[in-house]
C-alpha cells in the first residue's frame, strides 16, 4: 500500500509542477471507506494525514482513537449526510464535502451553533444535473451559497463534484473550477482514482483517491 500511496503522490506532484502550480497546491484525500483501521494506520505511518470516509457510522468506528493518536489527522466526509447523523458528523469530521440541500444546511448550522464546532463545508454541485444524484444544480449554487453564508453563517470554503460516470470528466472539472473562481471559493474537490491527474490539471485543490492507494474495496459477502 505504501508503494501505491507514493505513486499517487508522485503523480500529483508531477502534474502540479507541469501545470505551473506551486508545491502543496493539491491536497490528497486518501479515501479509506470499507478498509480497516490497520490500512489507515499504514498510510499514517507513511505520512498521510488527510482521509475521506463515506459513512458516518464507519468513520465513528475507525477514527476517534486514531485522531487521539494523530492530532494532525484531518477527516473529510465525502459521502451523503443524512440529517439524523449531523450531530455525529459535526463532532467527528473536520470537513464536510457533501453539503447538498437546504434542509442539511439548516441542520448543520443548528448543530454548529449548539457545539461551537465548525467543520469546513463544501457545496456538492450536481454538474451533470442528474436527477438521481444529490447536489445543487449549477444555476442554483450562487443563491444557495449566499443563504448558507449570510443567513446560516456556515463556513463554506469550496465546491465538490462527482461527474456522471459516462461523461468526459474534464468538462465537469472546468465547470466547477470556473464556478469556484467566480464565487471566490478557495477549495475545489474533484477527481478520483481514475481521473485525479486530469482534475489537478483543471485546478483541483483536493483529490479523493481510494482504490489507487488502498486497492480494491473489501465488500462483505451478500
Amino acid at each position: 500500500m505504501t508503494a501505491r500511496l507514493d505513486s499517487v503522490r508522485r503523480a500529483i506532484a508531477e502534474t502540479t509542477s507541469a501545470c505551473g502550480r506551486g508545491d502543496g497546491a493539491v491536497t490528497l484525500v486518501a479515501v479509506s471507506k470499507t478498509h480497516p483501521a490497520e490500512a489507515v494506520e499504514e498510510a499514517l505511518a507513511a505520512g498521510q494525514r488527510v482521509f475521506g470516509e463515506n459513512r458516518v457510522q464507519e468513520a465513528k468506528a475507525k477514527f476517534p482513537t486514531l485522531k487521539e493518536r494523530f492530532p494532525d489527522l484531518e477527516l473529510h466526509l465525502i459521502g451523503p449526510l443524512q440529517t439524523n447523523k449531523v450531530k455525529d458528523a459535526v463532532a467527528l469530521f473536520d470537513v464536510i464535502q457533501t453539503l447538498d440541500r437546504p434542509k442539511l444546511a439548516e441542520a448543520l448550522a443548528e448543530e454548529m451553533a449548539r457545539t461551537s464546532r465548525r467543520p469546513r463545508c463544501l457545496i456538492e454541485v450536481n454538474t451533470g444535473e442528474e436527477p438521481q444524484k444529490a447536489g445543487i444544480a449549477p444555476a442554483e449554487v450562487e443563491a444557495f451559497l449566499a443563504d448558507c453564508r449570510d443567513r446560516l453563517g456556515l463556513p463554506v470554503t469550496g465546491l465538490m463534484c462527482i461527474p456522471p460516470v459516462d461523461d468526459e470528466p474534464a468538462m465537469h472539472f472546468a465547470l466547477l473550477e470556473g464556478m469556484a473562481r467566480r464565487l471566490g471559493l478557495p477549495e475545489i474537490s474533484m477527481g478520483m482514482s481514475g481521473d485525479y491527474e486530469t482534475a489537478v490539471r483543471f485546478g483541483a485543490t483536493h483529490v479523493r483517491v481510494g482504490t489507487a492507494i488502498f486497492g480494491a474495496r473489501p465488500y462483505p459477502p451478500q
